[in-house]
């Protein structure tokens, strides 16, 4: 079957034209293994980042550059695999209109097709990629290419675009607007007048993140329409609608066209995608082949680091040295298995995590502070060794495992939109050079939009409540799902709530006032309370009921540390924020203070939930 090693440079079949089912054509790279005729299993890989480039996460610990994407091929022929390259449509040598996402489905189908009838493919084809480059596995999937026979999801591949990587609890993530605009120079109008994107290159996006929202022509990105366009339709499209039923942004639509074949589901716990992850793994067990998940601490795609925000997550982090060799040798052993075997392998627990704490808490000589972390395995997700386990708001700001409040109270703020929370990291990506991801400590810094009193904790703002544990007496392991039961009311006729999990290291020499290190977040646009696909104004005196859904952790909070749960109504610019009047989504040039309750007690519960370790 063209698998046994082979050596020398591959042959390389470049910018080959793939003709899709509409005429449009792909330029597509081919790398055959050196010295033999095949057939061979193919390796496809479908990208907008230009498939003669470096992917940026090809990388091993201790290497400074990228592989090649002839080092990478060169690495998979010679262990008798073919090697397809694709730019897709609208991107690089692609002829047709790039409209993010969704063309994948049916361009991923039509290459997959036409890699199976070539002479030197076997007819068995696998697919890898990051981010996009997973989005689009996914996409091509739900319609189940007879040829398709394993996949590599990493960091990507939508669930539901509409709950999470385009919108997420009905608001919109910004990542959105901030990927088009750094990526719109590579579109057609740029290519073809160097002026455009000379006027690209003069727009201040932070400038414009505070004069938002954008609408068509009065944006950053206005000089490559194609872009400007379906930003705003991202943007505008509240409700869920069929808009978002989509093949490319809506998997969970066609889990049961996807083929029973080998997964492996990659993702990390400050990525922009844990909860996609998740979902495509409870989605796809249903077949002979479990799925496999991997969940390290990193940042999008960054799986060779330890150190992400002001963090270190200690020796184990890097995938590379404590999962395998390293990542390439990873995905080469793994095809061998899932392509040349006939069922499935079994050989690991389906389930690998790194569950982040234990460190020491000091300062590394770098300078970051030692969290720490280990991996674990486990059968299922979440582990069968956790228990749910609720976290009761009381109203001195005690999160108490002892129920709620003996009495009805509440807690009033006024949310300005004017002077939204910043953004203090998270599980963020493409937001160069507006925000970055992943941990550090919630205290204002000049590093991050949006911070005008530098030094102070966030949870000093009038509009941050701050929930946290006594110091724990022991250790406590959260390992799963994370959601906030929130009973709200506000005088206005839509706002949001915004829920955010934090670990707070105690005082010590290195960190005087403590380190209050963010795990998790999670966003609720009220309009959307009753339902997501027809909003509802808030009624005057009307307390209701939402579930914010953080994403899912797994951490050790050290005894002697607090658990702690800050509840406000904005996170920007990680997410846009809600003008508090009503208008629809995208558009509201107008705004109000909103005086927002958060209501406390046995008839309204408002609690955090988690799954801890018992």
């Amino acid at each position: 079957m063209g698998t046994a090693a082979s050596s020398g440079e591959p042959r390389l079949l470049r910018d080959v034209l793939v003709t899709m089912r509409d005429g449009i054509r792909l330029a597509t790279d081919v790398y055959l293994p050196a010295g033999r005729d095949g057939p061979f299993h193919a390796i496809l890989e479908r990208t907008p980042y230009g498939k003669h480039l470096a992917s940026r996460s090809e990388l091993t610990v201790g290497s400074d550059r990228p592989m090649s994407r002839s080092e990478v091929a060169k690495a998979f022929c010679e262990a008798g695999y073919a090697v397809v390259f694709q730019d897709c449509r609208g991107r690089y040598g692609s002829q047709g209109e790039f409209t993010k996402y969704l063309s994948e489905a049916p361009d991923g189908y039509d290459t997959i097709h036409w890699i199976s009838e070539q002479e030197w493919c076997s007819g068995k084809v696998g697919t890898m990629g990051l981010s996009y480059a997973a989005h689009t596995q996914l996409a091509a999937a739900c319609l189940a290419p007879p040829a398709l026979c394993a996949m590599i999801l990493d960091s990507g591949g939508f669930s539901n675009a509409y709950r999470c990587g385009i919108r997420q609890g009905g608001a919109f993530e910004l990542k959105q607007a901030t990927w088009a605009y750094n990526r719109a120079s590579e579109g057609r109008a740029c290519a073809d007048d160097p002026n455009l994107r000379a006027a690209l290159d003069a727009e201040n996006i932070i400038d414009w993140f505070g004069r938002m929202p954008w609408s068509r022509g009065n944006s950053p990105i206005r000089w490559e329409p194609e872009y400007e366009s379906y930003l705003l339709e991202q943007w505008q499209n509240g409700s869920f609608s069929d808009y978002w039923k989509a093949l490319g942004i809506y998997a969970a639509g066609s889990y049961d066209q996807i083929p029973d074949i080998p997964i492996l589901l990659m993702s990390s716990w400050y990525d922009v995608y844990v909860p996609t992850t998740f979902e495509n793994f409870a989605g796809l067990s249903r077949g002979q082949y479990r799925p496999e998940l991997v969940m390290g601490p990193w940042t999008h795609g960054n799986r060779t680091h330890r150190v992400f925000g002001d963090v270190d997550f200690g020796p184990a982090a890097p995938f590379d040295g404590n999962l395998a060799e390293n990542w390439l040798r990873f995905r080469i052993d793994w095809f061998d298995r899932r392509l040349k075997q006939a069922g499935p392998t079994g050989e690991n627990p389906p389930v690998r995590l790194f569950v982040m704490g234990g460190g020491s808490g000091v300062r590394t000589p770098a300078g970051q502070l030692d969290h720490g972390g280990r991996w674990m395995e486990a059968e299922s997700w979440p582990p069968p060794q956790t228990r749910e386990t609720a976290f009761h708001l009381r109203p001195d700001g005690i999160l108490s495992v002892d129920g709620p409040a003996a009495t009805a109270q509440a807690i009033t703020y006024d949310f300005d939109p004017r002077d939204p929370v910043p953004t203090i990291g998270g599980a963020l990506t493409s937001g160069q050079p507006v925000f970055e991801g992943g941990a550090f400590d919630q205290r204002e810094d000049k590093r991050f939009l949006g911070c005008r009193t530098p030094g102070l904790p966030l949870s000093a703002r009038p509009d941050v409540l701050m929930f946290e544990t006594e110091p724990l007496p022991r250790d406590v392991t959260f390992v799963g799902p994370v959601s906030v039961h929130l009973w709200a009311s506000s005088d206005a006729p839509d706002t949001d709530f915004t829920a955010k999990l934090i670990d707070v290291h105690p005082p010590s020499a290195d960190y005087p006032t403590g380190f209050a290190m963010n795990l998790s977040d999670g966003i609720f646009r009220c309009r959307y309370r009753k339902s997501w696909e027809e909003p509802e104004p808030i009624r005057n005196g009307e307390i209701f009921n939402i579930v914010i859904e953080l994403f899912a952790v797994a951490n050790l909070f050290k005894a002697g540390h607090r658990i702690r749960l800050d509840i406000s109504s904005s996170n920007f610019p990680k997410f846009d924020v809600n003008p508090n009047t009503g208008a629809a989504e995208g558009k509201g040039r107008t705004s109000n203070v909103a005086r927002n309750t958060v209501h406390l007690g046995p008839g309204t519960p408002s609690r955090l939930v988690s799954h801890v370790v018992a």
